[in-house]
């Protein structure tokens, strides 16, 4: 009810002292108390549930952003080698994805704090106009570096429109069916993941690759437009005062971290020797501001960005790494496997046809696990099994090759689709069960700051692997050759170059790429693998069939 009261500062406590076979070991069984930098006077609103015809208005109108904002990051996977071959430079394609994930990595987290002042439905708008705007700066880029700053204000945008359209999905639906309606949000994303590629593609062999980014700019426009008029929850603060609560310290320590190890991990035996003072430097002051970040955190910020002491909770925290690794490892196959394909010598329409299964695999995995739980009121096992698929699905994948019919990979790539559409729905329900219902949008904010930073890291440990890699094997085979260094550096920066190697050279490229990307896919299997141990410490707790829940599990 508005105005009415709900636990703050810990983590749901127990009706009961009674202990079993499902009783949190860690912390899960007592209410943490706040950190001494904090306070517990904080006014909560819970909202009144509404009408049927009112949350599919609500809700449609905030998945059609997420649909888009799914658009765009397949079609950024597409586009990627086209773009940086454009730039004559392949060594952008890491800086492409990775500034929108830095971006993402530090406004999701903030998003539930601010949304819960300023309300979700001017976050929505906020978050539409820098998406718009991100994608008109990237069509209109002349220079690597305004595509790169494009990147970084779509990903502003397109991570507040993720993040906060959970938030309205807590806000407004009990935790029990939450599963659900999660599941139908996982279908407009997936949706939007499969024809992303496809369009990006498309739009790229027709018109080129700026007509992909320019044409999103109006779509977003009536999607701010639907948010505006549609989403009237109140923000559960009543003072703007609450400004000041906000972490903007860890937020900045925190893309200062990610920025310094992107620099230090793809400038390493790319750009320079891994020996050279930029990697050196960037990767020790790297973890220097990790320290910095954790300090913050723990001691600073009054609403932090990770909020430490929810760690502490068993499941709260197998829940992060696990969205931590499986994305890591996702997004490693979602940027790799069109290269794969547009490597073979499809075209990048056809590339993009791959992305397709992933994203339908992804769609089937969360709704289906969302209706389990709802019927069931059960997770764990749900959560081993999806685990598993995944990792099946990433293990079969890193065993392509050129010589295998394309048609299998589809079925890989459904596989992983459905274990990480799963997973995410599984665990955001574990992470929300585990804490109390004031604590919803940090956490969950908390968990998309796992997310973002895990696809970031991801997509920078892929590209050093697959540029030293391929770097290494080219060298192998070539030194010595006439022009090879030339050569090489053209084999690098364009994929274009593939199609008019010198005589000779042509089994040797493909057999060093062929390496480079099975490097890249085993990367992903034993992050895979990491996933799976996390999730196996998940605690089962009690899914709520009211918004207003008791706090018992």
């Amino acid at each position: 009810m508005p105005g009415s009261k709900s636990p703050q500062n810990g983590v749901s406590e127990s009706s009961s002292s009674r202990t079993d076979e499902e009783t949190p070991l860690l912390y899960d069984n007592d209410q943490l108390k706040p950190p001494s930098n904090q306070t517990t006077t904080e006014e909560t609103v819970v909202v009144d549930e509404i009408s049927n015809r009112l949350l599919v208005v609500t809700l449609g109108s905030i998945y059609f952003g997420v649909f888009l904002g799914a658009l765009d990051s397949t079609i950024i996977a597409t586009l990627s080698a086209p773009i940086s071959t454009s730039f004559n430079s392949l060594s952008l394609l890491s800086w492409l994805a990775s500034a929108y994930l830095i971006a993402n990595a530090a406004c999701q987290p903030l998003s539930g704090r601010l949304t819960d002042i300023f309300s979700r439905g001017t976050g929505l708008v906020v978050s539409n106009a820098l998406f718009a705007a991100g994608n008109l700066i990237c069509g209109l880029a002349t220079t690597e570096w305004t595509m790169i700053a494009g990147r970084v204000v779509a990903g502003m945008g397109g991570g507040g429109m993720m993040a906060i359209s959970t938030f309205v999905a807590s806000d407004l639906v009990p935790l029990r069916k939450r599963g659900v309606i999660q599941g139908i949000g996982n279908i407009c994303y997936g949706a939007g993941a499969g024809l992303g590629g496809l369009f990006g593609g498309w739009v790229n062999d027709t018109w080129g690759w700026r007509v992909a980014f320019l044409s999103q700019v109006p779509l977003v426009v009536v999607s701010g437009t639907l948010v505006f008029f549609t989403v009237k929850i109140p923000a559960k603060t009543s003072a703007k005062s609450k400004l000041s609560r906000v972490d903007f310290s860890g937020a900045f320590t925190l893309v200062v971290t990610l920025v310094l190890l992107l620099l230090g991990l793809n400038s390493g035996g790319n750009i320079v020797p891994w020996t050279h003072p930029l990697v050196l430097i960037s990767l020790s002051l790297s973890v220097v501001a990790l320290a910095a970040f954790v300090w913050v955190e723990a001691n600073w910020a009054k609403e932090p960005v990770i909020p430490i002491k929810l760690l502490l909770n068993r499941t709260v925290l197998a829940s992060c790494l696990t969205n931590w690794f499986t994305t890591m490892a996702t997004f490693m196959t979602t940027f790799y496997i069109p290269i794969f394909f547009q490597v073979k010598g499809l075209s990048t329409t056809a590339a993009g046809l791959y992305l397709i299964p992933q994203s339908i695999g992804a769609s089937v995995g969360s709704l289906g696990s969302g209706i389990i739980m709802n019927r069931t009121g059960k997770y764990k096992a749900l959560g081993l099994l999806v685990l598993t698929t995944f990792v099946v699905g990433t293990g079969l994948l890193s065993t392509l090759t050129f010589r295998t019919p394309e048609r299998i990979a589809f079925i890989y790539a459904f596989l992983i689709g459905t274990g990480y559409g799963g997973m995410l729905t599984v665990t955001l329900l574990a992470t929300i069960s585990a804490v109390s219902h004031d604590h919803q949008a940090v956490i969950t904010s908390a968990t998309y700051a796992f997310r973002s930073t895990g696809s970031t890291i991801g997509i920078t440990i892929a590209s050093a692997v697959y540029q030293n890699l391929l770097l290494s094997g080219l060298h192998q085979r070539f030194d010595g050759r006439d022009g090879a260094a030339d050569q090489i550096r053209r084999i690098r920066d364009s994929l274009e170059e593939l199609k008019k190697l010198p005589r000779g050279w042509h089994d040797g490229v493909f057999e060093a790429y062929s390496i480079a990307l099975r490097g890249v896919f085993l990367t992903a299997l034993g992050l895979a693998l990491l996933g799976l141990v996390a999730g196996a410490f998940m605690r089962q707790h009690t899914l709520h069939s009211s918004i207003n829940r008791r706090d018992s599990h």
